[in-house]
């Protein structure tokens, strides 16, 4: 995995581009095949790093993946063969917790070791094991495997189940386990995200009887088993958002098909704020040239802060793509992600190729722009998915040559990106 991209910057990208499928939806909703031992088809699942941990993780487990191309998988876990989840495919994704929930729902049993992913701050695993306790599972540490083992037998109702934090994660685990629970859940301060919505539609296409989809409170029937299906999910606004930074840093016009502009109403709002906006046309969005890039302070005549917010609110996981954008931008921003403090711990890498950052604590930076950025001869490294995004945009409207080291962690999240970014125009190649 020592693959490196070697990027030119300076190039407006222009063009046409689509939106892959959401990879948040994907790595859950494959695990959601286990509920079932019927078949499944899914559609529009991105062709990522982690999705093929997921796969992987299945066919170990003794379920049967089909690839029927164009981005479609056939998923039949007649059988499931044990119940100890693979230590090394874990350790590549921390989605792989998510398996939990399907595996004490159809098997009451698993054992899955200390998941990984991405190095952006202390994420614990309290608000997702909480969830579990509630249905009645047992979790106890297991040092000899590194891991969890969980025992529910059998799964029941929760009642009311009151998360700490909005997680997405422990929502949509609690949220699988619960379908095939004997009795009634309800989640409160559940998460709401679109890839949230997807997995609990694609439920209750199979028979589960989950209501309040969309809100922050789930009511979740328990049901005795769960049909086969088909369902599509929807786009991965992550890329969205990435792509329109793309377009907008490097001053060009594209064209994101399949964007899904219904759920790009916060980052919208927030981009604007940045002198950003584009224009909607159907299912796709318009970038257009010439956009203001000036951040907009508010009438208090204080800096502009922004920070997410569980959703609707800005997405975390824009935030690194924010710090690149504000860089050319006319004005000062004061960036606050409050949720994960080593999301900035990238910014020095920036700072080498010319942007004027100021790292306030682990939680924020302010950025001053505009600033031209240049080459950095000695190449960077990708810390993390978005971290990493945010570097290949940084490059993109750079001086000079970058190489950026590491993509294995870009290729976790984006699919065949430098197949995208040449189409528009990018000068991107792999070594």
């Amino acid at each position: 995995m020592n693959d490196a991209f070697v990027i030119e910057g300076g190039v407006p990208l222009q063009g046409t581009v689509k939106a892959s499928g959401n990879k948040n939806a994907a790595i859950k909703l494959l695990p959601a095949c286990l509920l079932t031992d019927q078949p499944v088809v899914l559609h529009n699942i991105p062709d990522i790093v982690d999705v093929r941990v997921a796969l992987a993780i299945l066919q170990d487990l003794g379920a049967e993946v089909t690839d029927l191309g164009g981005g479609s998988w056939r998923i039949h876990a007649a059988r499931i063969e044990k119940t100890h989840i693979d230590f090394q495919l874990a350790s590549q994704s921390r989605a792989s917790f998510v398996f939990s929930g399907p595996m004490l729902a159809r098997l009451g049993h698993v054992l899955l070791p200390i998941p990984g992913g991405d190095v952006i701050g202390g994420r614990p695993l309290d608000t997702h094991i909480q969830g579990l306790k509630a249905l009645g599972v047992n979790v106890s540490l297991n040092p000899q495997r590194n891991g969890f083992q969980m025992d529910a037998d059998p799964i029941r109702g929760g009642g009311y189940i009151l998360q700490a934090e909005a997680s997405v994660t422990a929502t949509e685990n609690t949220l699988m386990a619960a379908v095939l629970a004997q009795g009634e859940t309800v989640i409160d301060n559940a998460a709401c995200e679109p890839h949230v919505q997807d997995l609990a539609h694609f439920l209750n296409s199979l028979g589960a009887k989950i209501e309040g989809i969309g809100s922050n409170r789930l009511k979740i029937q328990g049901v005795k088993n769960l049909g086969g299906g088909e369902y599509r999910i929807g786009s991965d606004f992550m890329e969205v958002g990435s792509f329109i930074g793309a377009a907008a840093i490097t001053g060009g016009t594209i064209r994101i098909q399949n964007a899904d502009p219904h759920s790009l109403g916060m980052i919208r709002l927030v981009y604007e704020k940045l002198g950003i906006t584009w224009e909607v046309d159907g299912n796709d969005i318009i970038v257009p040239a010439n956009q203001s890039m000036a951040i907009q302070p508010p009438l208090s005549g204080r800096i502009l802060e922004i920070k997410p917010l569980p959703w609707p609110g800005f997405p975390p996981d824009l935030m690194s793509i924010l710090v690149v954008l504000a860089i050319r931008c006319q004005g000062s921003v004061l960036l606050h992600d409050w949720m994960y403090e080593s999301r900035f711990f990238f910014v020095d890498k920036l700072t080498f190729m010319g942007a004027r950052i100021t790292l306030c604590d682990p939680h924020r930076v302010i950025v001053q722009g505009p600033s031209q950025l240049y080459a950095n001869p000695h190449g960077v490294t990708s810390p993390d998915i978005r971290a990493g995004m945010a570097m290949v945009l940084a490059a993109l409207s750079a001086q000079g040559v970058t190489t950026i080291h590491n993509i294995h962690q870009i290729d976790r999240g984006y699919e065949r990106i430098e197949e995208k970014l040449i189409g528009l125009g990018a000068k991107i190649h792999r070594v």
